[in-house]
């Protein structure tokens, strides 16, 4: 059930106001704008944890429609996604017209792609439980040339209240010159850089309406966004756009772990939608993918044709041990990385990770090599443990392995990943 929003909600008169504001400090120099930008921070009516769901852009790119959208959202019933807590159906770019309303000046949506509008499918995703997010862009057009949002923010939040949406996707493509950061900002606080302006302006929009909408900075991972996207939105993307490659999956981790202590509730670095399901990656490296999204908690936005997905894929995604941690209530500190015996070498990205749940102390241990390896972790050198004798509990099989002492010696296939739940004797 949504929460109740805690802002104190405005009158038309008020959004009306905020656009005149938003829309004047367009047209002003850049210390100009950073002095008159607005400095609310995003609800936290939604956000605390981050997202599951599912999005277009990997699976169709601009060749969407409603039918696609539907059936993904049926898709959450029948594969055991909704019971395994995603909630999320995201549609990506190329949803509206590629012009406004000459009346009204609102985003339309095309009508060809989606005959019952946003609206409509609205209704229809949250009949089934769940949620719809939409996607615009902090710059004059999207990234595939349709409109942005840039000053019309107080009119598109509007808009998409009144359509139902629980989340915004804001990119960052199509940035006038004069929005953009071309080096550090004067006093060295991104907070105040162009860039983050841009973003700020969307949360006042949302701050001002009804509905608490989820915000997400789709900013490539600039502007040092880790700073400060906690007080502009919910999450942020860390990196450029994902790809289903090994490659990608262990540069985003290192990306992360050099910026995990921003992660908290309401506070997720993005590691990008999955791909999960595309392209060529292994098993062993579709497991590392979306146990790194976990332990790391990025939101996890499944990107693919779910119909295509296999069993194993489904047990993958929808391993409630590993979500339980992705999702508790009570630890919204990520896992992190730790030094797992005293001679042990250094790995870029590191191997090790340690972290908390209501259930207890977790370990994950990723093998970056290209052959099985013994992997060694002493208790004494684990974040919480200490020395004695500890249960471990196998959290992709469910399965207890029995009482340690000392140190566990596990061997992890190549580009895998092994996940611990331990426990003192």
């Amino acid at each position: 059930m949504r929460s109740t929003p805690t802002l104190v909600l405005c009158s038309l008169s008020g959004l009306a106001g905020l656009a005149h504001a938003l829309n004047a400090a367009a047209t002003t120099t850049s210390t100009a704008i950073s002095a008159s930008a607005p400095t609310l921070p995003p609800t936290h009516s939604v956000g605390k944890l981050p997202a599951l769901g599912w999005n277009t852009w990997n699976a169709y790119g601009c060749d969407i429609n409603e039918d696609k959208v539907l059936a993904a959202a049926s898709q959450f019933e029948s594969l055991g996604l909704a019971e395994a807590g995603y909630q999320y159906i995201n549609i990506d770019d190329c949803w509206p017209l590629k012009t406004r309303d000459a009346s009204t000046g609102r985003i339309v949506p095309d009508s060809t792609k989606f005959p019952d509008g946003i609206s409509g499918v609205a209704k229809k995703v949250h009949d089934l439980g769940l949620k719809l997010g939409i996607y615009s862009d902090a710059g004059t057009q999207t990234c595939a040339g349709y409109p942005g949002s840039l000053g019309n923010e107080a009119l598109d939040a509007e808009t998409f209240s009144e359509w139902g949406i629980d989340y915004l996707k804001y990119d960052n493509c199509n940035v006038p010159s004069n929005w953009s950061d071309s080096s550090t900002p004067p006093d060295g606080n991104w907070y105040n850089s162009n860039s983050a302006v841009r973003y700020r302006r969307m949360t006042a929009a949302l701050d001002e309406i009804k509905r608490p909408i989820q915000f997400n900075l789709c900013i490539w991972g600039t502007a040092n966004v880790w700073d400060w996207g906690a007080r502009v939105g919910h999450s942020w993307r860390i990196s450029g756009d994902a790809s289903a490659s090994w490659g990608f999956i262990t540069q985003v981790i290192g990306i992360n772990v050099a910026h995990l202590s921003a992660v908290d509730f309401f506070s997720h670095n993005d590691m990008d939608m999955m791909e999960i399901g595309n392209g060529d990656l292994t098993i062993q490296e579709q497991r590392t993918h979306f146990a790194a999204w976990t332990f790391l908690k990025s939101p996890i936005l499944l990107g693919t044709d779910l119909s295509k997905l296999n069993s194993t894929q489904i047990e993958i995604i929808t391993n409630r041990e590993l979500l339980a941690f992705h999702q508790d209530p009570v630890f919204g500190k990520p896992a992190a990385p730790f030094t797992p015996t005293p001679s042990a070498p250094t790995a870029s990205p590191p191997e090790f990770y340690a972290g908390r749940s209501t259930r207890g102390v977790h370990v994950f241990v990723i093998n970056t090599g290209d052959a099985p390896a013994p992997k060694v972790f002493d208790f004494a050198n684990v974040p919480g443990l200490g020395a004695g004798a500890f249960r471990v509990h196998d959290m992709w099989s469910g399965k207890n392995l029995g009482v340690f002492r000392g140190s566990v010696n596990v061997t992890v296939d190549r580009h895998d990943t092994a996940a611990f739940l331990v426990t003192r004797a």
